[in-house]
């Protein structure tokens, strides 16, 4: 059980880490690693996480140490919509775009090796 996270516009990295029952340094970590994880910073330099930030931090915890996904692995959850533009760019008929899906194929069995 996640607890509730409390009515306020901006949270510091030390409520966020507690809130998410993980370290800072993680914290710090994935927003170098997922750039969809990017909160404000104060005029002091303070990182300013958002409610919506914490809810992504948690499901962030969850996909990595619960469902076992790979940092990859959740890059690609995140961002579905970067991967459905780039399969439009492409004609449905060339052998090019077979290439991308078999690279795309082999990526994912990959992650999912990785994981067992």
């Amino acid at each position: 059980m996640q607890p509730v996270i409390p009515d306020k516009t901006y949270f510091k990295i030390g409520e966020v880490a507690r809130l998410a029952d993980i370290k800072t340094s993680v914290l710090r970590y994935w927003e170098t690693e997922f750039p969809f994880l990017n909160p404000e910073k104060s005029s002091a330099g303070q990182r300013l996480y958002t409610r919506q930030d914490i809810e992504m931090v948690q499901q962030i915890k969850q996909l990595l140490y619960q469902e076992k996904y790979t940092i990859e692995g959740v890059r690609k959850k995140f961002s579905p919509r970067k991967t459905a533009s780039a399969k439009q760019a492409v004609p449905a008929d060339s052998s090019h775009d077979l290439q991308a899906i078999l690279r795309m194929v082999r990526q994912e069995l990959l992650a999912i090796r990785a994981v067992l």
